[in-house]
């Protein structure tokens, strides 16, 4: 296996090696399940404008970037440099702190509508599963990143 289609690789993926390494691969999955929420939050119509918001803000805003870094590393932008690995880091940590936030708002927040007569209670249930597994996705990208970027520290002071 060429350097970076490890787990603990030291380098990021460029071109179609993105859709063929872990833990780039999730990028896929993330954009989709990030999609998904991001489409039933707008049909759910929650009753907390707050909650609706900070989570539609999260599914939005990481949508957008996963799909700009996706881009940034199919074209090959990063050049490998070392910036670019803990920048990567850097946004699955912030991304999965964002949306366990998102989640455990929606969750607590359907959990509230189960007693009443609610017609978009499916959808919300729906936005909740898509928004864990969209966490989830987020965490584990979060913690390969950062062996990745423990494994290019390491590499440094070797070299």
């Amino acid at each position: 296996m060429a350097a970076g289609t490890a787990s603990g690789g030291r380098s990021l993926p460029r071109g179609s090696a993105v859709f063929t390494t872990f833990p780039d691969l999730l990028f896929i999955f993330e954009f989709v399940s990030g999609g998904l929420v991001w489409i039933l939050i707008l049909l759910t119509q929650v009753p907390v404008p707050l909650v609706q918001g900070w989570v539609l803000f999260v599914s939005v805003s990481c949508f957008v970037v996963t799909t700009l870094l996706l881009f940034l590393y199919t074209v090959g932008a990063h050049k490998n440099w070392n910036f670019w690995i803990t920048l990567d880091t850097a946004y699955h940590c912030l991304a999965a702190l964002f949306y366990f936030s998102a989640s455990a708002l929606e969750t607590l927040v359907t959990i509230g509508l189960q007693d009443d007569i609610y017609r978009h209670y499916s959808e919300n249930i729906s936005a909740v599963v898509f928004s864990i597994i969209a966490t989830l996705l987020y965490m584990v990208h979060a913690v390969f990143s950062l062996i990745r970027c423990k494994a290019s520290y390491r590499n440094r002071e070797h070299s």
